[in-house]
């Protein structure tokens, strides 16, 4: 069964930063490739970024490159969002996917508010 547990919400200040987690397990996390989701209050689902199944390529949305970076640990079936330079706009849940497969996790609440 894949299980995609996601991780580090919370709240942070304007200007913040946080990394969210995501462990996953129930497959070969080494093979397959990673997005982050994020669905912000009142709004649909926006497609944040993905990763490759070897790290070696991103791509971001507009609306967060050069601020968040995407990164995974084979070794330790994780994903990983670097989240800097956070703006009331970032506020959402978060949610760790497998869009290729249609799986995602429960998702984690980050509050960007001072």
């Amino acid at each position: 069964e894949v299980r995609l547990v996601e991780s580090g919400g919370g709240l942070v200040q304007p200007g913040g930063s946080r990394t969210l987690s995501c462990a996953a397990s129930g497959f070969t996390f080494s093979t397959v490739t990673m997005t982050w989701v994020r669905q912000a209050p009142g709004k649909g689902l926006e497609w944040i970024s993905t990763i490759n199944a070897g790290g070696g390529t991103t791509t971001y949305a507009d609306s967060v490159k050069g601020r968040f970076t995407i990164f995974r640990d084979n070794a330790k079936s994780a994903l990983y969002l670097q989240m800097n330079r956070l703006d009331p706009d970032d506020t959402a849940v978060y949610y760790c996917t497998i869009l290729s497969l249609g799986e995602w996790g429960q998702g984690t609440q980050l509050t960007v508010s001072s």
